[in-house]
């Protein structure tokens, strides 16, 4: 089974380029299937990343990054892929 992490956090304005640049920094102890970094308006950044895993496994995730860099904490979501149509 692929299940994707989704990782996202909002930067405090003015500071989503500073947020983009730790997203990309971070490490995880495992390398995933596969990563992607994306972002978006108002500051947003998020990561996906794809793990042959099942559904409930326990999986490394980006950490919440420091205050001074985010207005909220950080949103997660797990995904279980059914494949592309």
């Amino acid at each position: 089974m692929t299940v994707a992490l989704m990782w996202e956090a909002r930067a405090v304005e003015g500071r989503g380029e500073a947020l983009l640049a730790w997203a990309r920094r971070q490490e995880l102890p495992v390398r995933p299937l596969r990563r992607e970094t994306f972002r978006a308006p108002q500051d947003r950044v998020l990561v996906v990343t794809w793990w042959d895993a099942a559904y409930d496994a326990d999986l490394p995730e980006l950490p919440e990054p420091g205050g001074e860099l985010v207005t909220r904490a950080v949103h997660r979501w797990r995904f279980e892929s059914l494949g592309s149509d």
